[in-house]
């Protein structure tokens, strides 16, 4: 089963961030290893699809630096911004300093449902005027995390692939990364049931996804390939990662919202590279600085460390990117112990995150 972890994007001041999938990275994949994802968007922050109720408040929190030689975009609407924002206006000096260590850094916007569009557009407008690079990921999939923590997600074919054109629409000829559709892919070969016409029409989605957003000269696509802990088969999901257009997209995505080693992921993302004709390839290092805590605890396991900060320079041959595509800080779901739904903004988790970062 895919793993998904709640990534959750904070919306502009206009909507609240989504709840995460179970499966995947989007909302909070359950697999070996953690599985797929959890997501912000779907706890997509960004509007995304299962949002916790309510809107994000207006106004932000307040301009956040772009930082000296980092490519992307560091926005000052997200959990941890806003976040940082009420710490200090409470006085919370010390604690406001250890979650500085997120805010500070750049996280994907989580897009889903109706009001992705507008959220694109803003943050990538507020982006370039940055000279930065916003990183964006899609999750609006139909049948969503399989029911699970980040359900939802367009309500039929039709319906998504509209939604994606909007979004291609809305980026322009900006720049901008798009991760597409956390869990989705590994979801056809896991026990989610999207098998036969289901699996069919969704790699159809996919690839028109792929295609869409590729009309923007300034958009890279990167689909997402699950983690080495989920799909044990390496030849058959290369196999569904081409039937989902990943010939056509700049690569794909390893270790969303999961906590594989950045080692672990360079590793099995090679090995799928060979697979794929070379394909590149970006890692989530948000939350892999200690690893896994053990094969099937992804739900908001503890003792974990962010990881590597996000950078387009890894060193690595093949490997374009590090991103936090899981926001830092939002939860994986109500996992059984007094947790916040997915995708919304946990501070003692985030908090821990940071300082076991050292």
């Amino acid at each position: 089963m895919g793993f998904r972890l709640a990534a959750g994007a904070a919306m502009l001041g206009l909507v609240t961030g989504v709840a995460g999938c179970a499966g995947g990275s989007a909302g909070a994949v359950k697999g070996p290893s953690g599985g797929g994802s959890s997501n912000s968007a779907a706890s997509t922050g960004a509007s995304a699809a299962p949002a916790p109720p309510g809107g994000a408040p207006a106004g932000g929190a307040g301009v956040l630096p772009q930082l000296p030689g980092q490519a992307f975009y560091v926005s000052d609407q997200t959990s941890a911004a806003r976040q940082l924002s009420a710490l200090r206006g409470q006085g919370r000096t010390a604690e406001a300093d250890t979650l500085l260590r997120i805010a500070a850094q750049p996280s994907s916007q989580w897009l889903g449902d109706q009001a992705a569009r507008g959220i694109a557009e803003q943050v990538s407008r507020r982006a370039a005027a940055a000279d930065r690079t916003p990183v964006f990921v899609a999750y609006n999939i139909p049948h969503r995390d399989c029911g699970l923590y980040s359900a939802g997600g367009a309500p039929d074919a039709a319906a998504y692939r509209s939604w994606i054109t909007g979004l291609a629409e809305a980026l322009g000829d900006r720049r901008a990364w798009v991760v597409l559709e956390p869990d989705a892919v590994a979801h056809t070969l896991d026990t989610c049931g999207v098998k036969g016409d289901a699996a069919a029409e969704r790699y159809g989605l996919l690839a028109f996804a792929v295609q869409e957003l590729k009309k923007r000269p300034q958009v890279r696509v990167y689909l997402d390939a699950g983690n080495p802990g989920w799909v044990q088969d390496p030849s058959a999901l290369a196999e569904a990662l081409r039937k989902s257009g990943v010939a056509s997209a700049d690569g794909f995505a390893v270790n969303v919202s999961n906590f594989s080693t950045t080692d672990r992921n360079a590793t099995y993302g090679a090995q799928l590279s060979a697979l794929l004709d070379g394909k590149h390839f970006v890692i989530d290092t948000s939350r892999n600085g200690n690893g896994p805590l053990s094969g099937e605890a992804w739900c908001n396991p503890p003792g974990r460390a962010l990881g590597a900060p996000p950078t387009a320079d890894t060193g690595r041959p093949g490997v374009d990117a590090y991103l936090w595509i899981k926001n830092p800080g939002e939860s994986d779901g109500e996992c059984g112990r007094g947790e916040p739904r997915a995708g919304e903004f946990w501070l003692p988790y985030a908090l821990g995150l940071a300082q076991a970062a050292g």
